[in-house]
């Protein structure tokens, strides 16, 4: 039985076969067409020694080859579906008021529709994840996406808090898809030089749409019912998820999976997808789901970055959510303001958050200078010089607004100090982003399944405690406790950007590490392609994937040194200088 396994050196761009030539002229369906040319696939066609299907150079049906406003017009379809949940998260508070009259209940307890529906971003990434990996993005979107839209309805017709509060959560949970599929869609459509932009649309919307929730969710609760919040929430919902279900699937490994049934349908040969020889996918699929539900909390806990990043990351979006209770404190209590006019000093926020993306715009060109001087690769610590700059600025934003908040202080200043916050909390988020993309590659999905599941649960406490924390503190002084704690985790970003590479080194996860025994690769039997003589081990199938990695790692830098090179950027010369030094 041959090695069925997929080498870590080998390349998806392998030009040495005739018949590989054929193909890229012909194209994928030519095994469809009569047999008239030699199959454009290393393999005999046995179950043993089947085709073996892979990308070919230049192919359109690659994603990654997909036209710039096809990638563009996906990826503001999933930005806007993120922003619609993170929306849905916030708008609730534009109701408080009117929710307490409604229900009679404490304050805490109508707080907690805000909290458990950001308590549903936690647990849903550690599912939506795997099943992606599993059947593609576009099935797991449709799907999931579907139910929160629906859930919101029983949030709108509800007569009493038990029905509010369950369906809250459930919203939250089957919305959370978003917050890792769409970042799995851009890295499946973009190079590394061209994704931190793409990545820039993206992760906006996490704080995009709890800025822009309590604005319209103020005007609403104060001119008509609080069930408009939802009607509102459910109709933004419904058109995301129809205007979803135009994408097409965007995951390498289920689109070649696809193909290779479809050959061999044609023809009654074996054809097999390159990925579903490697024991990372051909697995069981109850054993890489295993794997794919403790990976994250593998990561989270074995990984410095993740954690550390995590952590930073938690912490700013918990921030966040706690300003949907300080500034109601602030403005409406202290100030005397209207909800719907309260509601506004966000836009300052927004503006932070906006200029945020300009510079992540205009820093991403740096990155790309240095990529080309470089030969085509860089560290991922090449990522983080913005995620420094925003968690200087984070924390000054946060001492001005502590003490200008004080009533003899001009409003104007306290909001202005929106904007410094909107920035380097933006800041700091999409060059994480970035960063761990470009650190875990296959394992990114579950890297920032890691960073959502402790940001959410951040996210879930903070409003808990916001009021008595206020209370009990005074504005100024909550505030200024909060500062502190994002000025004491403001060199996290900076111990990366001296120490990631050596840290990478000793990760068992980074590409670029020592590489783990590599898993054995199980044999196929004969009258059932694809299923394993026995059950993989969850060590193995991670064995497997960090293998895997590597292999990703030579194909981004591959696909990225060929687009450069096309648009005559790139110095062939340098970058063979660059692989001969193995940098």
């Amino acid at each position: 039985m041959p090695d069925m396994s997929i080498s870590p050196t080998s390349t998806l761009h392998d030009d040495r076969s005739s018949t590989h030539t054929v193909a890229a002229k012909g194209g994928p369906d030519m095994a469809e067409k009569g047999r008239a040319a030699a199959v454009p696939y290393d393999g005999e066609g046995t179950a043993d020694k089947p085709y073996i299907v892979k990308w070919h150079d230049g192919e359109m049906e690659n994603p990654q080859n997909w036209t710039p406003l096809k990638k563009w017009l996906i990826t503001a379809n999933s930005a806007v579906s993120t922003l619609c949940i993170a929306f849905g998260s916030s708008v609730y508070s534009g109701g408080l008021q009117d929710l307490l009259i409604y229900f009679e209940q404490p304050i805490v307890v109508i707080t907690l529709g805000l909290s458990l529906f950001v308590l549903g971003f936690a647990l849903g990434p550690l599912l939506w994840a795997p099943f992606s990996e599993q059947w593609g993005r576009r099935p797991v979107f449709i799907g999931t996406y579907f139910l929160f839209a629906l859930f919101n309805i029983p949030c709108a017709l509800a007569k009493n808090i038990e029905t509010l509060l369950i369906c809250r959560f459930l919203a939250g949970f089957w919305g959370s898809a978003p917050l890792v599929l769409s970042g799995g869609v851009i890295g499946d459509m973009f190079s590394a030089s061209d994704r931190a932009l793409a990545m820039s649309l993206f992760a906006l919307a996490p704080f995009a749409g709890p800025v822009l929730g309590p604005i319209a969710g103020g005007f609403i609760g104060e001119n008509v019912s609080w069930r408009w919040l939802f009607w509102v929430l459910t109709i933004f919902s419904f058109v995301m998820w129809g205007l979803g279900t135009f994408n097409p699937e965007t995951y390498a490994p289920v689109l070649l999976r696809r193909r290779a049934a479809k050959l061999s349908a044609a023809d009654g040969k074996v054809y097999r997808s390159m990925y579903d020889l490697h024991p990372m996918f051909a697995a069981p699929f109850a054993t890489k789901m295993k794997a794919a539900l403790l990976r994250p909390f593998v990561l989270l806990f074995k990984e410095a970055i993740v954690l550390a990043f995590s952590i930073y990351a938690a912490f700013v979006y918990g921030i966040l959510y706690l300003f949907f209770g300080a500034y109601p404190i602030v403005y409406q209590q202290e100030r005397g303001w209207s909800p719907g006019i309260g509601g506004l000093p966000f836009i300052a926020v927004g503006v932070g958050m906006l200029l945020a993306v300009a510079a992540n715009i205009y820093d991403n060109k740096r990155y790309v200078r240095n990529l080309i001087a470089n030969g085509g690769s860089l560290p991922p610590e090449a990522r983080l010089p913005l995620c420094c700059v925003g968690g200087v600025v984070l924390p000054i934003g946060l001492f001005w607004f502590a003490w200008t908040t004080l009533p003899q202080v001009h409003w104007i200043a306290s909001v202005l100090a929106g904007v410094p916050f909107g920035f380097g909390m933006v800041a700091v988020f999409l060059a994480m982003m970035s960063y761990l993309v470009d650190t875990y590659l296959m394992l990114a999905a579950s890297a920032l399944a890691a960073n959502a599941v402790i940001r959410s649960l951040f996210g879930f406490a903070f409003p808990l405690f916001t009021r008595d924390m206020f209370d009990g503190m005074g504005t100024q002084w909550a505030i200024t406790l909060i500062a502190f704690i994002a000025l004491a985790l403001m060199p996290i970003p900076f111990v990366f950007y001296k120490y990631g590479a050596y840290i990478r080194r000793n990760s068992t996860f980074a590409p670029g590490h020592k590489p783990a025994a590599a898993a054995p690769a199980p044999a196929a039997k004969p009258e059932g392609e694809g299923e394993l003589t026995r059950e993989l081990t969850r060590q193995e199938v991670e064995a497997a994937e960090i293998a895997s990695m590597d292999l990703a790692q030579v194909e981004s830098r591959t696909e990225q040194r060929e687009k450069l090179a096309r648009e005559g950027l790139l110095d062939e010369a340098k970058a063979d200088e660059v692989d001969r030094r193995g940098e």
